[in-house]
Protein backbone atom coordinates (compact mmCIF):
# COMPACT_ATOMS: atom_id res chain seq x y z
CA UNK A 1 0.00 0.00 0.00
CA UNK A 2 1.57 3.30 -1.09
CA UNK A 3 1.21 6.08 1.97
CA UNK A 4 2.72 8.82 -0.45
CA UNK A 5 1.55 8.46 -4.13
CA UNK A 6 3.07 11.93 -4.67
CA UNK A 7 6.73 10.85 -3.59
CA UNK A 8 6.48 7.01 -5.57
CA UNK A 9 5.76 9.43 -8.92
CA UNK A 10 9.01 11.12 -8.07
CA UNK A 11 11.38 8.06 -7.32
CA UNK A 12 10.14 6.60 -10.69
CA UNK A 13 10.87 9.29 -12.28
CA UNK A 14 14.43 9.51 -10.66
CA UNK A 15 14.90 5.76 -11.23
CA UNK A 16 14.12 6.28 -15.14
CA UNK A 17 16.58 8.78 -15.06
CA UNK A 18 19.22 6.49 -13.34
CA UNK A 19 18.42 3.90 -16.21
CA UNK A 20 18.31 6.13 -18.88
CA UNK A 21 15.03 4.91 -19.72
CA UNK A 22 13.17 7.49 -22.42
CA UNK A 23 9.75 7.00 -21.21
CA UNK A 24 8.63 6.15 -17.69
CA UNK A 25 4.79 5.25 -17.02
CA UNK A 26 2.88 6.42 -13.32
CA UNK A 27 -0.43 5.70 -12.07
CA UNK A 28 -2.94 7.87 -13.10
CA UNK A 29 -4.28 10.56 -10.78
CA UNK A 30 -5.17 14.53 -11.59
CA UNK A 31 -2.85 15.53 -9.17
CA UNK A 32 0.11 13.46 -10.71
CA UNK A 33 -0.81 15.03 -13.64
CA UNK A 34 -1.33 18.37 -12.81
CA UNK A 35 2.56 18.17 -11.16
CA UNK A 36 3.82 16.78 -14.16
CA UNK A 37 2.26 19.49 -16.46
CA UNK A 38 4.06 22.38 -14.30
CA UNK A 39 7.11 20.40 -14.77
CA UNK A 40 6.54 20.18 -18.65
CA UNK A 41 5.80 23.40 -19.14
CA UNK A 42 9.02 24.65 -17.00
CA UNK A 43 10.98 22.03 -19.76
CA UNK A 44 12.31 19.37 -16.64
CA UNK A 45 10.63 16.58 -18.92
CA UNK A 46 9.25 16.04 -21.81
CA UNK A 47 6.19 15.17 -23.51
CA UNK A 48 3.74 14.15 -20.86
CA UNK A 49 0.59 12.39 -21.92
CA UNK A 50 -2.31 9.95 -20.67
CA UNK A 51 -3.28 6.77 -21.60
CA UNK A 52 -6.58 5.56 -20.90
CA UNK A 53 -6.68 2.64 -23.67
CA UNK A 54 -5.17 -0.20 -21.09
CA UNK A 55 -7.56 -1.31 -17.84
CA UNK A 56 -5.83 0.50 -15.63
CA UNK A 57 -5.24 4.33 -16.50
CA UNK A 58 -1.39 5.84 -16.87
CA UNK A 59 0.25 8.37 -17.31
CA UNK A 60 3.27 8.42 -19.66
CA UNK A 61 6.38 11.09 -19.13
CA UNK A 62 8.74 11.47 -21.29
CA UNK A 63 12.36 12.29 -20.20
CA UNK A 64 14.65 14.59 -21.83
CA UNK A 65 17.99 12.70 -22.75
CA UNK A 66 20.79 15.54 -21.18
CA UNK A 67 19.32 17.03 -18.62
CA UNK A 68 19.45 15.05 -15.24
CA UNK A 69 17.52 16.88 -12.50
CA UNK A 70 17.36 16.19 -8.57
CA UNK A 71 13.89 16.05 -6.79
CA UNK A 72 13.27 16.86 -3.12
CA UNK A 73 9.87 16.14 -1.87
CA UNK A 74 9.10 18.72 0.64
CA UNK A 75 5.68 18.29 2.16
CA UNK A 76 5.04 15.03 3.03
CA UNK A 77 2.09 12.92 5.00
CA UNK A 78 3.12 13.08 8.68
CA UNK A 79 4.27 17.08 8.41
CA UNK A 80 2.60 19.33 5.83
CA UNK A 81 4.67 22.40 4.97
CA UNK A 82 2.78 25.25 3.76
CA UNK A 83 4.22 28.84 2.95
CA UNK A 84 2.18 32.39 2.74
CA UNK A 85 3.27 34.31 -0.73
CA UNK A 86 6.20 35.87 1.59
CA UNK A 87 7.36 33.27 2.75
CA UNK A 88 7.77 31.72 -0.63
CA UNK A 89 11.63 31.27 -1.44
CA UNK A 90 14.11 30.91 -4.58
CA UNK A 91 15.08 27.81 -4.95
CA UNK A 92 19.12 27.07 -5.77
CA UNK A 93 19.09 31.19 -6.44
CA UNK A 94 16.01 30.38 -8.59
CA UNK A 95 17.70 27.76 -11.11
CA UNK A 96 15.44 25.37 -9.61
CA UNK A 97 12.10 25.62 -9.03
CA UNK A 98 9.46 25.03 -5.76
CA UNK A 99 5.85 23.11 -7.01
CA UNK A 100 2.98 24.45 -4.77
CA UNK A 101 -0.21 23.42 -4.32
CA UNK A 102 -2.06 26.83 -4.39
CA UNK A 103 -6.01 27.59 -4.56
CA UNK A 104 -5.31 28.60 -8.27
CA UNK A 105 -3.72 25.03 -9.41
CA UNK A 106 -0.19 24.03 -8.83
CA UNK A 107 2.41 26.85 -9.48
CA UNK A 108 5.72 27.34 -9.56
CA UNK A 109 7.17 28.99 -6.73
CA UNK A 110 7.48 32.20 -9.31
CA UNK A 111 4.51 32.13 -10.11
CA UNK A 112 3.17 31.65 -6.85
CA UNK A 113 4.90 34.93 -5.73
CA UNK A 114 3.45 36.92 -8.55
CA UNK A 115 0.11 36.05 -7.94
CA UNK A 116 0.49 36.62 -4.23
CA UNK A 117 -0.75 33.17 -3.26
CA UNK A 118 0.58 30.87 -0.41
CA UNK A 119 -0.25 26.81 -0.18
CA UNK A 120 1.51 23.78 -0.02
CA UNK A 121 4.85 23.04 -1.08
CA UNK A 122 4.78 20.02 -2.90
CA UNK A 123 8.85 19.48 -3.89
CA UNK A 124 11.62 21.01 -5.09
CA UNK A 125 13.20 20.33 -8.70
CA UNK A 126 16.38 21.71 -9.68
Amino acid sequence: MLTDPIADMLTRIRNAQHARKSIVRIPFSRQKLAILKVLEANEFVGKVSENTTEKFPMIEVELRDSSEFQFRRISKPGRRVYAKSSEIKPVLSDLGIAVISTSAGFLTNREAREKKLGGEIICEVY
